[in-house]
């Protein structure tokens, strides 16, 4: 998409759809609410144990658990605390019976360094008195049996936080009417709506289809926001990629907290990974998407699913925080740089493990499109103020590339370090679907 003008997107959302992140939701544009979607969570508390004398001397918080049991079935387990500022400085492990075989699993690790992934400081997400401190979600299949247990670090002073308890997530069953259709499957009528709400897939666009669209839609927030006068569009935005809607993944549109918050553009991309393991398949994933979205609301006690988007080990690329694709949605990924960013979460974990090169290429086709609506090259650096991170003080300015993998921002191994070596190859690819030479 080379020398094309149009209305300035970037202008037109600045002016029209950034709220105050402090204002209440119901101050946002509250969407329409959709039937419940089945599924359900279990929280069950933990208590204190220890196996040996040597445990038991460092405290009653040294080690506490659940024993081998019984429960309701579920495939997403994590743990949870009291205090969304405290860290678990220790280890968890668990263990699960299968639904389909009575089997037990051996011990697994749960990652337990998830801080970073969550709020601003000072914003009402952060604030508001839900959030919990928590690990990050593992997702282990149909199960109906755990056993737990949490260990301190014996070399750290800090004990275990106080009010952890094991939350165990049943995504529920996927209706027809929810189910994305294949790709081939996919037609998109001439009128098209423009509502995420509607429909389960978003048809991947031609170019020139992709630049009616953003005319269009550069158009309607510049008459909403009374903008006078034609600006230029950026010339390099690629094609939008094929996006499977909250709706095509059973997203259950009263879980979340009513109302988007918005930011003022989208100048850099966050590359994730979830962490929650690679066992799923990619029938699986919107089953892994609603587990994730009920961990993210009812047990961390955050507005909506964290993350803007999510790509699958299959190359799908999913729509995650609700408020429009196209939209500068303020998000809950990387603590400190929300604002002016999103969030790209690769479902799985990639530090031992090389990720797809489908998962690969549909990051770069999807910010070669998001990044493309706001004027950014995907090879290029972006400037972004920090709102406080633990790795950059609150209001330092700090230069990224467009396309960063989530430690660029935060003290953390994510995305995994054999995903973050990939990204030069997305940047790469991105810019190229842009049209950029």
């Amino acid at each position: 998409m080379r020398g094309f003008l149009a209305f300035s997107i970037g202008i037109a959302c600045t002016a029209a759809l950034v709220l105050p992140l402090s204002l209440p939701s119901g101050a946002a544009a509250v969407a329409p609410r959709a039937p419940d979607v089945p599924g359900s969570t279990q929280s069950l508390p933990l208590a204190a144990i220890g196996a040996t004398t040597s445990e038991r001397s460092l405290g009653p918080a040294a080690e506490q658990g659940l024993t081998e049991r019984e429960v309701r079935p579920f495939s997403l387990l994590g743990v949870v605390w009291d205090d969304v500022n405290a860290e678990l400085h220790g280890t968890v492990q668990v263990r699960t019976r299968a639904v389909a075989s009575g089997a037990w699993s051996g011990w697994q690790g749960v990652e337990t360094h998830n801080a970073d992934h969550r709020a601003d400081p000072g914003t009402r997400e952060s604030e508001w008195g839900r959030a919990r401190g928590a690990t990050a979600p593992l997702w282990v299949g149909a199960s109906d049996g755990v056993e737990v247990r949490v260990r301190a670090q014996p070399t750290d002073p800090w004990p275990l936080p106080e009010g952890l308890s094991l939350e165990l997530v049943d995504p529920g069953e996927e209706s027809a009417a929810g189910q994305a259709p294949p790709v081939d499957e996919v037609e998109r009528a001439d009128d098209e709506p423009t509502s995420t709400e509607d429909e389960d897939v978003l048809p991947a666009l031609s170019v020139a289809e992709t630049e009616a669209q953003a005319v269009a839609q550069a158009e309607e927030d510049a008459t909403a926001a009374g903008a006078v006068g034609a600006v230029e569009l950026s010339p390099y935005i690629g094609p939008r990629p094929r996006i499977i809607t909250r709706k095509g993944w059973g997203a259950s549109e009263s879980l979340r907290e009513p109302g988007f918050v918005y930011t003022n553009s989208v100048k850099v991309a966050f590359v994730h990974h979830t962490a929650t393991g690679n066992s799923y398949t990619c029938e699986q994933a919107p089953s892994v998407l609603r587990s994730i979205y009920r961990y993210h609301v009812v047990s961390s006690g955050w507005r909506d699913f964290g993350y803007n988007f999510a790509v699958d080990k299959c190359g799908n690329i999913y729509e995650g925080r609700a408020g429009g694709v196209a939209k500068p949605v303020l998000g809950a990924h990387t603590l400190g740089f929300n604002t002016d960013s999103m969030g790209i979460a690769v479902l799985g974990t990639y530090s031992l493990s090389t990720p797809p090169a489908v998962a690969v290429d549909a990051v770069a086709q999807l910010t070669a499109w998001k990044l493309g609506l706001y004027g950014i090259d995907p090879r290029g650096k972006s400037v972004l103020t920090s709102g406080g991170s633990g790795k950059y003080e609150k209001g330092k300015n700090v230069s990224f590339n467009a396309i960063s993998g989530h430690r660029d921002g935060f003290f953390t191994e994510c995305p995994g370090s054999h995903l973050y070596a990939r990204l030069g190859t997305a940047r790469t690819s991105s810019a190229t679907l842009q049209g950029r030479t």
